[in-house]
């Protein structure tokens, strides 16, 4: 039976104040940083959920874990999911879109920004905020010193390229080195599970040398030498915003360089149970 005319009409009316509350309020420019980041937070414990009730259902091995591994289980969960957003995301602004292009002549680069970039990077926050309280909560069980360092970093940064607008394009460029969190959840999934000596265990390892080296060696070389092309334009950001372009990615890649030597251990490891 079909629905009647008032049904239809009821319905449209309803669909059509609902998109006004979105466009006038969740996602006009006052509100979007907050919703963002109460939306990126909202994400991590639906995440954290659907992790924890699949895995009850579908991995034999989640039942034996202990409370602590369980929840390290569940937010790795939440890791992996905003890597994989975040990640398109950046893409997306760096490579695709003509938001931050050289040949668009819509002011400084350094000062660009839209809707979608800014919620993009206030869902960001909301991980790194909701990360870094599980982190400090239960610290030391889900990371040490290097994650709170790294965390903390990385919520102050992103959190003042989206409330100022300025330096986006070098956040998101930034933020593509989340790529590599997938696999790196991965192989403690994997270790967890002991499926230490397995095959997918090692592909898994090259993988994560191949894309450490894109997303958190190369990368961050590319975006130095970008911001060295825009001095120009870097310079004229706010002296906090010029702080952070060059401080913040400057000790993400110390960090990176020296997991990046801890990588390539455990893989020559590795290969060598192989031989």
């Amino acid at each position: 039976m079909g629905m009647s005319t008032k049904t239809v009409m009821a319905l449209k009316s309803y669909q059509n104040q609902a998109g006004v509350l979105v466009k006038n309020y969740l996602l006009s420019d006052p509100f979007i940083p907050y919703t963002s980041i109460l939306g990126g937070m909202f994400l991590c414990k639906m995440v954290y959920d659907l992790t924890q009730l699949i895995s009850t259902y579908y991995f034999k091995s989640y039942a034996s874990l202990t409370k602590i591994q369980r929840i390290e289980w569940n937010n790795r969960g939440i890791s992996t999911v905003h890597a994989i957003f975040i990640t398109v995301t950046s893409l997306y602004f760096v490579f695709w879109s003509d938001l931050f292009s050289d040949q668009r002549l819509a002011g400084t680069i350094t000062f660009r920004s839209s809707r979608l970039s800014t919620f993009g990077l206030g869902v960001s926050v909301g991980y790194f905020t909701a990360d870094l309280t599980m982190i400090l909560w239960l610290y030391p069980s889900l990371g040490g010193l290097e994650y709170v360092v790294h965390h903390s970093l990385s919520a102050i940064a992103v959190a003042y390229s989206m409330l100022s607008g300025e330096g986006q394009l070098y956040t998101y460029m930034v933020l593509i080195s989340e790529i590599t969190t997938p696999e790196i959840n991965m192989r403690w999934y994997l270790d967890t599970a002991g499926m230490k000596r397995s095959a997918a265990y090692l592909i898994n390892g090259v993988v994560i040398f191949f894309a450490w080296l894109a997303a958190r060696i190369l990368l961050f070389g590319y975006m130095f030498y970008h911001v060295y092309l825009h001095y120009d334009q870097v310079i004229q950001m706010h002296i906090l915003g010029y702080f952070l372009v060059f401080v913040v990615p400057s000790v993400l890649a110390t960090m990176n360089l020296m997991w990046f030597g801890k990588i390539i251990k455990g893989l020559k490891k590795q290969l060598a149970k192989r031989q």
